[in-house]
């Protein structure tokens, strides 16, 4: 089979997103099919670096959802999209986010494959959607088959464009993370509490209330130390003055880290802490933590509470309360058979999300999908001249 998979945003540069699209990428092709990657880029030499990747469009910074969105705004892809479509002759296009601008909105537009969107996103209400729906009509009607990566997901997409969506979540690659193989950060093994928060410098991110809750953990366990990672501009924000304003000497900013530095920090983690309090269609980090053996503290907010079992895999707690946050990372901190529990249940559940499992599910419903294109075909019939005229 041959695949497409479009992404809107920046590639690679690290995000959801994108990273669900990799997975895809990689797990499709490992079992034979032939798999093409569609995605603006900000790097100008990605399809020298980058095989199966087509770079179709600039980057821009974009403010959505109390986040920074690299898209292109471009509305001259189309010559490029057409190209690549008529050289590759897809049998199924799959478009992650397909009604954002302006590169999927584009591929749909011009394909005659089997479409395929996924909508990933979560928030409250989008004014994007509300007044672009007479024209994003038009795109959405041209996918076959569409899915929501949660419930949360379902519904927000589905206040705009009601359709049948199936949900098929996001995935764990659970060896990269089993705790069983990976080697932890022998500078955090010094038998101190290590708390985790791994996610962007945002306000959605909820980071502030963990750092108000600093010296309340700080006064329950005088040892624990935070540790904190994950892309974005952290020594020049807000974090980081309200860090050295408040004298929080046992926190430390790693910032970005490699694929491969990432499990071994959560191996080095008694606790994963993500305080999000909103615009979260689906707990990445969450199943990150849990396939590496670490019980998490998150907020209960729509998308983390899909994976998240309050007081089986760790705690859900409400959001924007640093006091109950405070609790909660003391209760795992102070009980170390509950912590460890609370690892081994992550364990059993992350495993359902392996990304082999999801591809698995994403190819039968190609296959399904592409078989109802072809029984609901009915050709145009043929009109035979009237010899007599």
């Amino acid at each position: 089979m041959k695949i497409a998979l479009v992404s809107p945003y920046d590639y690679p540069y690290p995000g959801g997103v994108t990273s669900h699209v990799g997975h895809l990428y990689r797990e499709f092709s490992a079992m034979g099919h032939d798999v093409r990657i569609m995605a603006p880029s900000s790097n100008r030499n990605l399809e020298r670096d980058e095989t199966d990747v087509y770079r179709i469009g600039n980057v821009r910074k974009v403010h959505a959802n109390g986040s920074i969105a690299r898209i292109t705004l471009s509305f001259r892809l189309s010559r490029r999209v057409h190209e690549v479509l008529t050289a590759e002759r897809f049998d199924v296009v799959h478009a992650h986010e397909p009604l954002m601008p302006s590169l999927p909105p584009t591929v749909l537009m011009y394909s005659d494959a089997v479409n395929v969107g996924t909508f990933h996103a979560y928030r409250g209400s989008y004014y994007g959607y509300f007044y672009g729906r007479p024209v994003l009509r038009r795109v959405f009607n041209k996918l076959d088959a569409r899915i929501a990566v949660s419930r949360a997901a379902k519904r927000f997409v589905r206040q705009y464009f009601m359709a049948p969506y199936r949900v098929i979540p996001n995935g764990v690659e659970v060896q990269r993370f089993d705790p069983r193989r990976v080697e932890p950060i022998r500078e955090l093994m010094d038998g101190r509490p290590n708390i985790l928060f791994v996610g962007r410098p945002e306000k959605r991110k909820g980071v502030g209330y963990l750092l108000r809750a600093y010296p309340h953990i700080k006064n329950a366990f005088p040892d624990a130390r935070f540790v904190v990672v994950g892309a974005g501009d952290w020594n020049d924000s807000r974090y980081r003055r309200y860090i050295e304003r408040h004298d929080m000497h046992d926190i430390q900013i790693v910032g970005r880290v490699s694929e491969e530095e990432l499990p071994r920090y959560l191996r080095s983690a008694n606790v994963m802490c993500a305080p999000a309090v909103s615009g979260e269609s689906f707990g990445i980090v969450l199943l990150e933590a849990m396939a590496a053996g670490v019980p998490v503290v998150a907020s209960n907010i729509e998308g983390y509470s899909e994976v998240v079992t309050n007081g089986a895999e760790g705690f859900l707690v409400p959001p924007r309360d640093e006091h109950a946050l405070a609790d909660a990372v003391c209760s795992v901190l102070q009980d170390r058979g509950l912590g460890a529990e609370m690892g081994r249940r992550g364990l059993e559940t992350s495993s359902q999300y392996s990304w082999q499992r999801i591809a698995e599910q994403l190819l039968d419903l190609y296959v399904k999908t592409g078989e109802r294109a072809v029984a609901s075909y009915s050709p145009a019939p043929i009109t035979v001249p009237n010899p007599s005229i």
